[in-house]
């Protein structure tokens, strides 16, 4: 059974063809998942032909030297100026085994279906291809959802994305079938002199509000936003913002990668070392 769609799937493909427009203004975040992506790929010592780029946005993902690259967007604006395939990460048209290396930067948040997209992308490596994904969860957006909530706590609404924590996105990756999973996070503190200052990256990064249930906002919700948002400025007037980063990486199974021991098949119990190293007193 298919889960229950949460996000809106059009709205988004629409705002993604408005994003490129002032796009350059507002990638920092995916500008520093980029570098994080790459100081990954920079430690596996292995030569990779063929890329996929899923999220491609303005295609500033570099593909490994030599390699060929397909890149997908759920935006027709990205997808056509990155000369590549408009397609959901849920819903891809690659056929198994076609890539050897698939890279996702800043969409695996806007994904409903997730485990569906992760085992989408680990059909379409071949065996031992890499998997590398970073998106914002954990903690993110902290204090403007704060500001939110006391904004209307008799009948709060939802006006940020759920956010997947550390220990659920390596749960998910193991779901999705890949080996030697990891999930690590990096965190990054903006400080913003206002909350609108934050919205206009919120929309110029396609980061805002896509649930099917959003409403709108009023004039007076977004005033007692902007005052709990101030409300939490340092002394010199700008509030700090927390985004937390998550690094994904797994491996598509292989005959010959390394797996963890059975359980019960280790050779030396703790009581035998305690014997051989006894503790100081």
């Amino acid at each position: 059974m298919s889960p229950p769609e949460i996000f809106d799937r059009a709205a988004r493909r629409r705002r993604r063809d408005i994003v490129p427009r002032d796009y350059a203004g507002h990638a920092f975040l995916r500008e520093v998942m980029l570098d994080g992506l790459a100081e990954r790929l920079d430690s596996v010592s292995r030569r990779f032909t063929d890329m996929l780029d899923l999220g491609c946005f303005d295609a500033s993902l570099p593909a490994p030297p030599g390699a060929r690259v397909a890149r997908c967007d759920a935006g027709f604006t990205f997808a056509r100026t990155a000369r590549g395939v408009q397609a959901d990460e849920d819903r891809l048209p690659f056929r198994d085994g076609s890539f050897d290396l698939v890279v996702s930067a800043g969409v695996l948040d806007q994904i409903g279906d997730l485990p569906g997209a992760l085992t989408l992308a680990r059909r379409t490596l071949r065996p031992d291809g890499l998997f590398l994904g970073a998106f914002l969860g954990g903690s993110s957006l902290s204090v403007l959802r704060a500001a939110f909530r006391g904004a209307r706590p008799d009948r709060p609404a939802a006006r940020i994305h759920p956010m997947i924590d550390l220990r659920s996105a390596g749960d998910l990756l193991t779901r999705a079938g890949f080996r030697l999973p990891v999930a690590d996070v990096e965190t990054l503190t903006v400080r913003y002199g206002g909350v609108g200052r934050l919205f206009e990256d919120l929309r110029g990064m396609g980061a805002s509000n896509l649930l099917i249930a959003r409403t709108a906002i009023t004039r007076g919700e977004l005033a007692r936003v902007a005052d709990a948002f101030a409300a939490a400025a340092d002394p010199d007037g700008k509030t700090p913002e927390r985004f937390d980063i998550i690094f994904l990486t797994g491996w598509s199974p292989s005959p010959d990668q390394p797996r963890p021991a059975a359980r019960g098949s280790a050779r030396a119990s703790l009581a035998d070392a305690l014997q051989r190293f006894p503790p100081a007193d």
